[in-house]
Parts: structure tokens; sequence; C-alpha cells
């Protein structure tokens, strides 16, 4: 009768160990949620890893190359060399947002230049 007992005693105590393990909040539930945000912390970390390279060889040129300065100061600051002729290019106007001709022009045929505002 004893062993039934204890057999009966060690039974509930591994349910209440399992029961821990699986259904309380910081049973595997937790672990499975901390892999989650390891992973995506990982993630994030090469993401970031990726860009400080790029960023340090940026530094390294702009401290060791002219190329580098030269080529920031032409995209930043719109500098142009002697000797260099700077052409712009405007995209075209969207439709419905040019003036139409004057209406002169139109009956003559002729065509006026018009200056595209924004």
């Amino acid at each position: 009768m004893t062993t039934r007992i204890m057999a009966g005693l060690l039974a509930v105590v591994l349910m209440l160990l399992q029961y821990r393990i699986w259904a309380s909040p910081d049973g595997m539930r937790e672990v499975w949620r901390l892999e989650q945000a390891i992973d995506v912390q990982s993630a994030e970390n090469a993401r970031l890893e990726t860009r400080n390279r790029t960023l340090a060889a940026e530094v390294r040129d702009l401290k060791e190359g002219r190329k580098a300065i030269e080529e920031r100061a032409r995209t930043d600051l719109g500098m142009v060399k002697t000797n260099e002729t700077f052409f712009q290019v405007v995209p075209p106007a969207q439709p419905g947002s040019a003036t139409p001709p004057t209406p002169a022009a139109a009956a003559t045929g002729k065509r006026t230049a018009q200056a595209d505002l924004p």
C-alpha cells in the first residue's frame, strides 16, 4: 500500500514540475519568446554592422583621399570646377500643371515659350 502512495506522490510531483516547465509564465514560453527576441536582435545587429563598415570606409576615404572630398562637394554643395559647364536637367511638367498657350498664339499658330513655375 505504501508503494502505491509513494508512486502517486511521485506522479503528482512530476506533474507539478511539468506544469512549471510548460505552462508557467517563466517556463518554455518565455524561453521561446527570448529566443525569438535574440534572432530579431541578431538581424538588427548584422544590419547595423554593415552600415557601420560602410560609414567607416567613407570616413577613411574622406580622411585620406581628395576624390571623396571632391565628390562630396559636388553632390552636396553643387560645386563646379573651373572650365566646366553645368547643365541642369529639368523634368517635364506634369500634365495639367503647365499654363495653357495664350489665345493669340493659338490663333496664329505660333508657339510661345512659357516658364513653368513650381
